[in-house]
């Protein structure tokens, strides 16, 4: 009331063709909108001009209507809030001792609508501030103090405010004043603001609970639910205020609470239930109908709330009740048998005692003559022999239309293969050939017949004659699954396969698939098959009218996969017990397993010796033998079955063999040499895999040969291979007894055969006598001696050596070669010509070179002739070369020729035979099946000089033909009067056939 807005505005809006009218109804009355002083509508809503608060207080419904019928709005309540002043009169003072409590009232004046409190003390512009001790009630407007203290001695003014009318208003004061009768003593709490028994809350909605106790100590103030559940987490509650809030109140809410107010002297308890209660809420709403004449209506609608809503029914805004002809029970609407009047506009109403709400829905009733223009027959329907078809028939007809069916020009009746069906359809089971033909549907009702056809075609059936069958492959193999059919030719007929529910794309070029085979073939090749490729095979047949199918399944059976988890149980100096886990058999049993082993020492992974010896494949252990100690090893399984090897498994974790003592021996015992009183010891060092654990070492055992003592040395060192044992009683070149063995941290170990080794010895003390110095060719000379007669005591001689040198200040050139055994001459090669060289010998042995013999010298020869023989001329007779050549005249400081050497051969590749010759001729007596090589060199003191060129005499089958074409060729010339001779381009010399 008094809002600045003169006019209310209820809001309605319907949809509809043709537009809807409005009307209204106020308490459900109607409305007369002529008094257009104040009441008008906009559109659809209803406009109230200067409202009046007793007038149009009150419930309004809003009614929209068109040619279908009528339907009713939701109801809204209209209400005025007002807030009006207090009574102006004088309020006693209110006189208690401290230490009481007090409540003083407010008083509220007549208002409507939601209203806040608070109280102002003496005047102050701020207002009181709620504690503990101090409590204003928003349901009654109340101030409560808990325990008065002096100071709360004053003017306590209530101001009441209404957010809904905009308004505020202050009562009169109340003086709180102190008795002079002492001060109050302690008591129990005295609860003086309760929340009611019974609380009824909407879903959704916040509760508000109070609870405010006077006591003196001052009260705390406590909440809890009373059947035993913990509070929310959402409940907001202070124990100063005394107020427990339960926002968004949901079903699990509802129940009993507790307010507990407590001080020293006592507690005190409030109790109320909490009821949550829902407005209707649609579950299932009614829809729009359009039906036949004569047909059933069943409309059902369902709401939840609480408490439970009950319906009610209307038609066009009015009452709907049960009758003859209508049926209404709870949510249901029955209508058994249309007719015309049962048109219009229906609305469920659901309600509870806090709200109501529709739900609308049309009902049109429908009579009209049967129409296929909507709904027309198939025009073709294409079916396999042996098949089934259904041909509908649904026109559209009010009632509902009679319905026949020819085939052709005959009325079909129904038998075991031709079912006519409640809807009017036809259907024919196991179809042949002679059901194909034109099908035409008949329907009739009062207001008219229409009839609609269709064509049936009946195509043979696919069969899959050659399907897949079940299959095993092994690993690598190529195989095909066949998949043949018979079809109907003028059906198109579609392959695929699919592979363990997937569908194989063969467009796509998929390694390893292939289809192969003709139209009605669709054979799929598996190229290379692989373990992966084992499950369901499945061939579709497909045509625009049936799909076949068939299955096989493959087996791939390959080598076994890899063994699992190997594990070293145990572990000796020379063996270890292995276990391990199957891997995958690949549908395959395993026969065999076989165990690996790797070590620092060998190259890549080598079989090692089991116990058992052959490891069957149902077991899976084994103990690994003839190890070596103090190895580290790596162990891994390889399992084998009827396809192959598989693949070996993960090698065990790194692990060495207990230490033991060396077992293997020292091999290639020798020595010799050293130093005079020196034994020098030999061996070859054994590897590290034979040591067997650590401290490794050697141990030397020596005695002088036909000596019983041995004496015993120790080499610490893992690495040694020699020892030297020094003793000045050692005698140059003894023979001694030699063992070596080995140890370790273990023990002593084995001890190699014996070996006669030698002490050291001195250098030869004798220089070989009889030297001379001979020269042999331009580049050699040859040394020779006299041999040493030797013993213990002169030195042993193993051999010579020769050194050589020449004394030409330029040119440093020396050189040594050595001898061994008794040799007495050297030839020194690679020398200068024509060059004088000195030389000297001397003997040598282990310990050194003895002295050297006198010096020989000795001049090179002169080197031998440069120039090679030349004007070479051959002549073949009776199987005879004849050779002819000059004679070479040498340089002054080359070698006289004393003669010549004649090289021949039959290729380049064969042995080359020497004739040797003082003369410049030679003939030679050879075989002529093939061609000859021939070369000719000097011969002189400083050895052979150049060669000739090689010459080629062809064999004599060759010079035949050349002989003809000769003739051939001298003719020709003298017919022509012309004989050049640049025709022969070679007279006694070399010729091939073709130049002959």
């Amino acid at each position: 009331m008094g809002s600045a807005n003169p006019e209310i505005l209820l809001n309605c809006t319907a949809k509809g063709y043709p537009l809807p009218y409005y009307r209204w109804k106020q308490n459900g009355t109607d409305i007369d909108l002529t008094m257009s002083y104040h009441y008008r509508l906009v559109g659809g809503s209803l406009a109230i001009n200067n409202p009046h608060k007793n007038q149009d207080i009150g419930t309004y419904q809003c009614l929209a209507t068109n040619s279908f019928g009528t339907i009713l709005s939701r109801k809204a309540k209209l209400q005025f809030a007002y807030l009006e002043n207090f009574e102006t009169r004088l309020r006693s003072p209110v006189s208690v001792r401290e230490g009481q409590g007090v409540v003083l009232l407010c008083g509220t004046p007549p208002h409507h609508g939601g209203l806040s409190y608070t109280w102002i003390f003496n005047n102050n512009t701020l207002y009181l501030q709620e504690d503990s001790r101090r409590f204003i009630s928003q349901a009654t407007g109340n101030l409560y103090l808990a325990k008065v203290e002096p100071w709360d001695v004053g003017n306590y003014t209530c101001a009441v405010s209404s957010a809904a009318a905009q308004r505020r208003v202050w009562g009169p004061p109340t003086a709180l004043t102190l008795r002079g009768d002492g001060v109050m003593g302690e008591y129990e709490p005295k609860i003086e603001v309760r929340f009611p028994e019974t609380t009824y809350a909407a879903k959704g909605s916040s509760v508000r609970l109070e609870c405010f106790a006077l006591g003196n100590p001052v009260p705390s103030i406590s909440w809890k639910r009373s059947d035993g559940n913990s509070l929310a987490k959402k409940i907001q509650h202070s124990r100063a205020r005394g107020v427990l809030e339960i926002p968004n109140v949901q079903q699990e809410d509802e129940g009993s609470y507790e307010c507990i107010a407590g001080n020293t002297r006592g507690i005190n308890i409030a109790r109320g239930q909490l009821f949550v209660y829902a407005p209707p809420e649609w579950d299932k709403k009614i829809q729009n109908a359009f039906l036949s004449l004569y047909d059933s209506l069943f409309w059902e609608c369902k709401a939840r709330g609480k408490p439970s809503p009950s319906y009610s029914w209307l038609k066009n805004g009015q009452p709907l009740v049960s009758e003859e002809r209508i049926q209404i029970e709870n949510g249901t609407l029955l209508i058994p048998m249309l007719n015309l009047s049962d048109s219009g506009l229906y609305q469920c109403v659901a309600e509870n005692k806090y709200d109501a709400i529709y739900a609308n829905a049309e009902l049109r009733v429908i009579a009209a003559a049967p129409d296929f223009s909507r709904n027309p027959v198939k025009k073709l329907s294409v079916v396999q022999v042996g098949g089934e078809v259904t041909i509908g028939c649904k026109p559209s007809a009010s009632p509902r239309a009679a319905v026949s069916w020819r085939k052709g020009s005959e009325v079909l009746r129904r038998n075991k293969r031709v079912v006519f069906l409640e809807d009017g359809s036809l259907r024919i089971y196991n179809i042949s050939k002679a059901d194909a033909g034109i099908y035409t549907c008949v329907a009739t009702n009062q207001f008219g017949a229409a009839r609609n056809s269709g064509n049936l075609i009946v195509k043979e059936r696919t069969v899959i004659t050659i399907p897949p069958s079940d299959t095993d492959a092994t690993v690598g193999e190529s195989i095909v699954l066949p998949c043949q059919v018979s079809h109907d030719p003028s059906l198109d007929v579609l392959f695929s396969w699919s592979f363990n529910g997937q569908r194989i794309d063969l467009s796509r070029g998929i390694h390893h698939f292939e289809r192969i085979g003709r139209e009605s073939a669709g054979d799929l090749m598996i190229r290379n098959i692989q373990l992966h490729h084992s499950g369901k095979y499945v061939c579709v047949v497909q045509t625009s009218l049936d799909s076949q199918s068939a299955t096989a399944d493959i087996i791939v059976r390959g080598p076994p996969g890899p063994p699992e988890d190997v594990k070293v149980e145990h572990v000796s100096s020379t063996t270890a017990g292995l276990s391990w886990k199957p891997g995958v058999d690949n549908n395959s049993p395993v026969q065999i397993y076989s165990v690996q082993t790797r070590t620092p020492f060998s190259v890549g992974w080598q079989a090692v010796a089991t116990a058992p010896e052959v490891i069957n494949g149902r077991t899976h252990k084994a103990t690994v033998v003839d190890l070596s100690p103090w190895v580290e090893y790596e162990f891994r399984v390889v399992a084998s079955n009827g396809v192959g090897i598989g693949e070996p498994s993960r090698p065990s974790a790194l692990l060495k063999t207990k230490a033991a003592v060396p077992v293997v021996a020292p091999t290639n015992i020798s020595g010799g040499g050293g130093g005079r009183s020196e034994l020098v010891i030999t061996w070859e060092p054994v590897s590290e895999e034979l040591q067997n654990g650590e401290g490794f070492g050697y141990i030397v055992m020596l005695r002088p040969l036909g000596s019983t003592t041995w004496t015993k040395a120790v080499v610490a060192s893992v690495e040694s291979s020699k020892y030297v044992y020094r003793n000045d009683s050692i005698t140059p070149l003894s023979p001694f007894e030699v063992k070596v063995g080995v140890y370790n941290n273990e023990g002593e170990g084995t001890l190699s055969s014996i070996s006669i080794v030698y002490s050291g010895e001195d250098e030869p003390q004798m220089a070989p006598a009889g030297a001379s110095a001979l020269s042999v060719s331009a580049a050699a000379v040859e040394v020779s001696w006299l041999p040493i007669p030797w013993n213990r005591h002169t030195g042993r001689v193993l051999g010579y050596e020769i050194l050589y040198w020449t004394d030409d200040p330029k040119e440093s050139t020396a050189g040594k070669v050595r001898v061994s055994g008794n040799v007495t001459a050297k030839n020194i090669t690679g020398l200068r010509a024509n060059t004088v060289y000195f030389a000297t010998v001397r003997a040598y042995n282990t310990a050194g070179t003895g002295p050297s013999s006198t010096p020989v010298n000795i001049t090179t020869k002169k080197s031998p002739p440069s120039q090679p023989p030349a004007n070479i001329a051959w002549k073949l007779t009776n199987s005879k070369i004849c050779l002819n050549w000059e004679h070479v005249k040498t340089m002054e400081n080359e070698s006289e020729v004393l003669g010549y050497k004649i090289l021949y051969r039959q290729n380049r590749h064969s042995k080359a035979h020497i004739l040797e010759t003082n003369n410049t001729s030679a003939e030679l007596l050879v075989p002529f099946e093939e061609d000859y090589l021939i070369e000719i060199r000097t011969v002189s003191d400083g050895g052979d000089g150049s060669s000739s060129e090689e010459i080629r005499i062809p064999k004599i089958s060759s010079l035949s033909s050349g002989a003809v074409k000769l003739s051939q060729r001298i003719n020709h010339a003298l017919t022509s009067g012309i004989l050049l001779l640049s025709s022969f381009p070679c007279w006694f010399k070399q010729c091939s056939a073709v130049d002959f």
